[in-house]
């Protein structure tokens, strides 16, 4: 349920119109077909629905199509959507729904007497219109869609009118009641925001009921010059509501219908539901009339959702396919957590998807019944990972091609400890900046407290294991709570080779409410659905926690006992064809690139003049950089202009500047790759020309390694080093593999290796050699943070041996941890040079910001904890001066005290003097 502040487009739109523009055509030969956009307040009930509908140009009737928009914001939302759906030839009805942008009315969570009743009042107006291609009298060709609030909107639709045709929902859920008491557990940090979000003041103004007689403001149309879009404001027939509304007016439950607004009040206190909040919620939602959807249905749902899993999308397909329907499963990247939501791709196969059931074109391709998007590489081109997919024929569920893998450990008894405090962290919704912030110091969103979980581990994969679906695992649990219950969270973990780094799969744990649990009772636990490769030499671990950030736990003290009982089993889903990674431009390119080159050279048989002599004096300095200038043919402007720093012996210099600042262009000078045209590199003393001896000393990994699949990792290093012509006793490949720590994965073939286990391997082909300067561009692309935190340590263990490491990259919290020294560049030029903490100006004060004010008192007791210094109040939050305790320790330390913490870092971050420095360019 996507949160928006409110915008100020409408400003701007309603200076225009004052301005006489109010309404335009593009007129440029190269602009999109035009779509014509007219608004309209319609009055469905009594209550002032805002819309907006949009046509192309196109003669004829056409299908229409219903578009919903997310949780707290409005019609505005999916204009781009939209617009492209006219063009692609649909009759396009978009609204705001009750209670949100400026239409009237309570929020009552897609209530089948209100929200659904208006999107069957939308579907009659646009049986009206002439453009609209009907089935019958009254009964358009009509689709809907939407994400997330506008997902359950369409499967609701399509359960309560026949009239729609098909859908295609995002995002969303199947059973509200599952998806906020997930076995009867509160979820109460999304609820929380949920229904927070339909309380905030000022949302309202120009969405009340207007008294009778006085009509609703009139607000001008809106419409993007150069886009192809006209607007116009026009009056539905017998339906449009002319004049001027009162302001709306939030009452004591704000926009929710008080009826809500009691649920939640009584489960937030309660912690826990009721049965009658479960019931008002289950029949509000699209599980309550799921044997009435027999339309063709295009579920996506979001790998990265704690608010909605794929166990939702699931009991969805299930349900719809029993009933006949044909439907398409569509597993994203991102979701309500974040991530990459494949926007283009998703709205181009709702299109198609809405071409075949719609237009009923037979020729439309619809994808696969079956699809999960997976991380398949990094683009060279821009350094963003790259997702391909797993496809199948069939849905094959959460528990296809189950395999079992046994767990160690005998039975573990922990504590549920007074007030749920502190808890254990998984996913944490809304706090954004502060789950970069505990990030940024190494400790990630996952955290177990000592003596609140059992642990049960597996042992290492002799192979690497895809897990795709839920998996299961049989326990027995006993409670010492006065009424035998328990509430527990479980998580299974990717362990590391090391046995102590681990990582959450999407961030997910699974909630249950265990009851008559006093003399122990037997519990099938479902983990969450994942889409996770396990690679081998890692193992599976097995977390039960008795609290979890997220949820409501039971306030009073209790001890429980878990025991494993069976093997954890994992779902495979042995059937998916993986896509493969598309081929690097520079596969293919870079030949080619050289044997232009190599004929460039021999035509014009360029003098090259001799190199300068050697300083002896920088015999010892890894790189000076001196008046180093440089500017493309045909450019206006120096790419990089006077130049000057120097790197010493064991510093990891990392390389910062906004995009166009010169950073590649000095690192391609530096590799000998290009000439600049004033000024000299001088490595250990010798100057930088292309082929210069000094190169062997210099080691770089810049556009990614590229890497035969069918070979494993040591023959593809070893390959490489033979192509360098040098002996193989100088490679060092086995202090080059230790340094990079590749374990096992070595014997494998490359094509099986995640992205950290490519990038990790292109790390140690650029080590090979051991040389003393070690060069990488963006080496953490594609990376997730536990991997990302492994190649950081790479790079310390490779300084750590006198050794000097340049990296450039975008991740400012990670150069603020990895490097001793920077270089800030900005338009060519050097901003600043020196020590990670001087430019910072950080040292021992971290910064702890805050969510909510916190009373003198708890400040006292963060200043009394042992280990820290002092503690004051400060604007946005605390300032906590470390003594002994670490920054690690103090997180800890802060949730025990129930911090309402979002956010610890230094003082001043890497990135607030980043900004200052270069004026608030982007890295």
């Amino acid at each position: 349920m996507r949160l928006r502040l409110p915008r100020w487009a409408a400003v701007t739109a309603v200076l225009a119109v004052l301005a006489g523009a109010g309404t335009w055509t593009a007129v440029a030969s190269d602009d999109p077909p035009p779509v014509h956009r007219a608004d309209r307040m319609l009055d469905l009930d009594g209550t002032r629905i805002d819309t907006s509908y949009f046509t192309g140009d196109a003669d004829g009737r056409r299908p229409a199509v219903l578009l919903g928009h997310g949780f707290g914001g409005s019609k505005d939302d999916v204009r781009a959507q939209a617009e492209q759906l006219a063009r692609d030839g649909y009759a396009v009805l978009t609204w705001s729904a009750r209670g949100f942008g400026a239409s009237a009315g309570q929020i009552g969570l897609n209530d089948p007497d209100h929200e659904v009743k208006d999107a069957r009042k939308l579907v009659d107006w646009l049986a009206t219109r002439p453009e609209v291609l009907l089935d019958g009298p009254g009964d358009p060709r009509v689709g809907v869609t939407g994400a997330s609030y506008g997902g359950a909107i369409s499967l609701l639709a399509a359960g309560y009118d026949g009239r729609v045709d098909a859908i295609a929902p995002q995002i969303t859920y199947w059973n509200l009641a599952d998806a906020l008491f997930p076995n009867g557990v509160f979820k109460k940090l999304w609820a929380g925001i949920f229904f927070s979000a339909g309380d905030r003041p000022g949302v309202l103004d120009g969405a009340g009921t207007a008294p009778t007689g006085e009509p609703p403001a009139e607000r001008p149309a809106t419409g993007r010059s150069g886009s192809g879009t006209s607007a116009s404001r026009e009056a539905a027939p017998g339906k449009a509501v002319p004049g001027k509304a009162a302001p709306g007016k939030a009452g004591a439950c704000g926009r929710f219908t008080p009826e809500l607004c009691s649920l939640y009040e009584r489960v937030a206190v309660a912690g826990k539901p009721d049965a009658a909040a479960r019931a008002l919620l289950e029949a509000r939602s699209p599980s309550a009339v799921g044997a009435r959807i027999k339309v063709p249905a295009l579920l996506v749902q979001g790998q990265s959702d704690s608010l909605f899993t794929l166990a939702q999308s699931d009991a969805m397909a299930r349900t719809l396919a029993a009933n006949g329907a044909p439907v398409a499963v569509d597993w994203i990247s991102g979701g309500h957590d974040g991530g990459d939501r494949e926007t283009d791709r998703v709205e181009r196969r709702i299109t198609t998807w809405f071409d075949r059931w719609l237009k009923k074109d037979a020729s439309a391709d619809t994808g696969p019944a079956f699809r999960v998007s997976r991380t398949g590489g990094v683009d060279s081109t821009d350094g963003r990972a790259t997702l391909r997919a797993a496809t199948a024929d069939r849905y094959p569920g959460l528990t296809a091609g189950t395999a079992g893998v046994p767990l160690a450990g005998a039975a573990q008894t922990f504590a549920n400890p007074p007030g749920a405090a502190p808890p254990a962290v998984s996913a944490v919704p809304g706090l954004g900046g502060g789950v970069a912030g505990l990030s940024s110091l190494g400790v990630g969103l996952s955290l177990d407290f000592p003596g609140q979980h059992a642990r049960f581990d597996a042992k290492p994969q002799a192979e690497s294991l895809r897990i795709t679906g839920t998996p299961t695992v049989r326990v027995k649990v006993a409670s010492t709570a006065a009424d035998g219950s328990a509430v527990l969270f479980a998580k299974v973990y990717d362990v590391g080779p090391d046995g102590r780094q681990q990582v959450l799969p999407a961030q997910l744990v699974a909630p249950v409410r265990v009851d008559g649990a006093r003399a122990g009772r037997s519990v099938t636990l479902t983990l969450p659905a994942i889409d996770h490769e396990v690679e081998a030499g890692h193992r599976l671990r097995l977390v039960v926690a008795a609290t979890d950030l997220g949820y409501a736990s039971p306030a009073a003290p209790a001890a429980y006992t878990v025991a494993v009982e069976g093997p954890l089993t994992v779902p495979v889903a042995t059937g998916l064809d993986t896509q493969a990674a598309a081929l690097p431009w520079w596969v293919w390119g870079l030949p080619l690139l050289g044997l232009a080159a190599a004929a460039a050279l021999l035509l014009t048989a360029r003098c090259r003049t001799a190199a300068p002599a050697p300083d002896p004096g920088l015999a010892a300095v890894p790189l000076q950089i001196t008046g180093l200038s440089k500017k493309y043919r045909g450019g206006d402007r120096y790419s990089v202009k006077d130049l000057t720093f120097r790197v010493e012996q064991g510093q990891v210099l990392g390389l910062l500047g906004p995009n166009g600042a010169g950073k590649t262009t000095t690192l391609r000078m530096l590799m000998g790759l290009i000439t600049p045209d004033e000024g000299e590199i001088r490595v250990f003393g010798q100057a930088i020309r292309p082929g210069a001896p000094v190169l062997s000393r210099v080691g770089s990994f810049v556009e990614g390694a590229g890497f035969l699949p069918h070979l494993d990792g040591r023959e593809n290093l070893d390959l490489y080093w033979k192509a360098t012509g040098r002996p193989a006793e100088d490679a060092h490949v086995d202090e080059a593999l230790r340094i990079a720590n590749l374990g096992n994965a070595l014997d494998r073939a490359v094509r099986t290796y995640s992205q950290g286990m490519r990038q990790r391997l292109a790390l140690a082909q650029a080590m090979l050699g051991l040389p003393d300067l070690l060069i990488l561009d963006e080496p953490t692309n594609g990376l997730d943070p536990p991997q990302i935190r492994e190649m950081r340590e790479v790079m310390i263990r490779y300084a750590a041996g006198g050794r000097t490491v340049i990296v450039s990259s975008h991740l400012l919290a990670e150069v603020e941890q990895s490097c001793t020294h920077l270089v800030v560049m900005d338009r060519g030029q050097l901003v600043q040079a020196g020590p990670v903490a001087e430019i910072t100006g950080s040292g021992d004060t971290l910064l702890v910001t805050l969510g909510e004010s916190v009373p003198d008192a708890l400040v006292e007791k963060v200043g009394a904890l042992a280990g820290v210094a002092s503690a004051t109040r400060t604007e946005g939050g605390i300032l906590v001066r470390l003594d002994t305790l670490d920054p690690t320790a103090l997180i800890g330390e802060l949730v025990a005290l129930d911090v309402p913490l979002t956010g610890v870092g230094p003082h001043r971050r890497l990135e607030d003097a980043f900004l200052t420095l270069i004026g608030g360019g982007a890295a």
